[in-house]
């Protein structure tokens, strides 16, 4: 049979991020999928000659907009086990409770999305909607919506107090009663299984040999969940990773969907234990050794390789985010696909080629 080649991007109704594929077709199916990345690069690893450790927070922030403080805490983490420090617990609290509103700012705002690839405008907003009600839980409680600069090396900048975090813990109580009936969309509504399920199937095997990661592997049966390495208070919180077996674009959609209501639920534990105590502790010396950070980003696992010299400036500062180890799984997934399911497939991964392209 001949074949087609096809361009797909990297720009996109469907796709927010700038990701380039080479389509080879056979009438309607997918043969194989070529990927073109390096549209954006920002040179963010070079900044360390420019910046010192102190001011890193801030540059990894701008790795990705939505999944900013997770990327500021994972520097800071590393530094901070360089450095030996011991970080005050309320700021560790407090760290878990800024990460897991990010976890469901993000999973909101990729739910819109998926609804609008599927047609579904209204549910589109509503998801957007009550994603507003996270971003104005930040904007009081940093300052920022995208980007909120409260993450340090030794703890936080800014405190809530108690009385704050119970109005959180309540919004977020009403949030999920909102949230359950557009969840009940996403989980039952005939059209919308109909776009996602036995789409983008990538089983198990697959799944761990190519490398996948947060609810890309999660949707494929695999319960790992960077969080239970138990960094920050993890450790303390009862949790277990959100699991689905279908392996499908529709097990995807339903980790994520569940991973809100456990956000919510560990956002109450956290609120429910956080002592009182200092927000950071002093710094007296440059960070002198090496580090890799392991986090759970919304998106799935993000690394951080940090070497210090015990100067203010560091050596070396290495990121590998979860998009980057998601697109070998993404080719996996659209070789032998029809050509219109390109767009959900792609978009099942939560593509951030912004994260990807440092």
């Amino acid at each position: 049979m001949p074949r087609t080649i096809i361009p797909f991007g990297p720009q996109h109704p469907v796709l927010p991020e700038p990701i380039h594929l080479d389509l080879v077709l056979e009438d309607e199916k997918v043969v194989e999928a070529i990927p073109s990345i390096g549209f954006i690069h920002r040179g963010l690893e070079l900044l360390i000659t420019k910046k010192d450790f102190t001011e890193m927070p801030y540059v990894s922030e701008r790795i990705c907009g939505i999944c900013s403080f997770i990327h500021g805490l994972g520097y800071c983490q590393g530094v901070e086990e360089i450095m030996k420090l011991q970080v005050p617990e309320r700021a560790k609290y407090l760290r878990v409770i800024w990460s897991e509103l990010s976890r469901i700012h993000s999973h909101l705002l990729w739910m819109g999305l998926a609804a609008d690839a599927a047609g579904f405008e209204s549910l589109f907003m509503h998801c957007w909607k009550l994603r507003e009600k996270i971003l104005d839980i930040f904007e009081a409680t940093t300052g920022g919506r995208v980007i909120f600069s409260v993450c340090k090396v030794g703890g936080v900048r800014k405190d809530m107090d108690n009385s704050v975090i119970q109005g959180i813990v309540k919004t977020l109580k009403d949030l999920a009663e909102k949230y359950d009936s557009v969840a009940r969309v996403f989980k039952g509504d005939y059209s919308m299984k109909h776009r996602l399920c036995n789409v983008g199937v990538l089983p198990k095997e697959d799944a761990l040999k190519l490398g996948a990661v947060g609810p890309t592997l999660r949707g494929s049966g695999i319960a790992q969940d960077m969080r239970k390495l138990g960094y920050a208070v993890y450790n303390e919180l009862s949790f277990e990773p959100v699991v689905e077996e279908d392996c499908d674009c529709y097990a995807r959609c339903m980790v994520r969907a569940r991973e809100i209501n456990q956000s919510i639920d560990l956002i109450a534990q956290a609120a429910s234990k956080i002592p009182d105590g200092p927000l950071d502790v002093k710094i007296s010396s440059g960070p002198d050794g090496e580090f890799f950070s392991r986090l759970e980003q919304p998106r799935g696992e993000v690394v951080y390789y940090i070497k210090g010299n015990g100067s203010k400036f560091l050596d070396r500062f290495r990121v590998r985010t979860p998009t980057f180890a998601n697109i070998p799984p993404l080719l996996k997934m659209l070789g032998g696909c029809n050509l219109s399911d390109v767009p959900v497939i792609v978009l099942s991964i939560d593509p951030c080629i912004s994260c990807t392209e440092r």
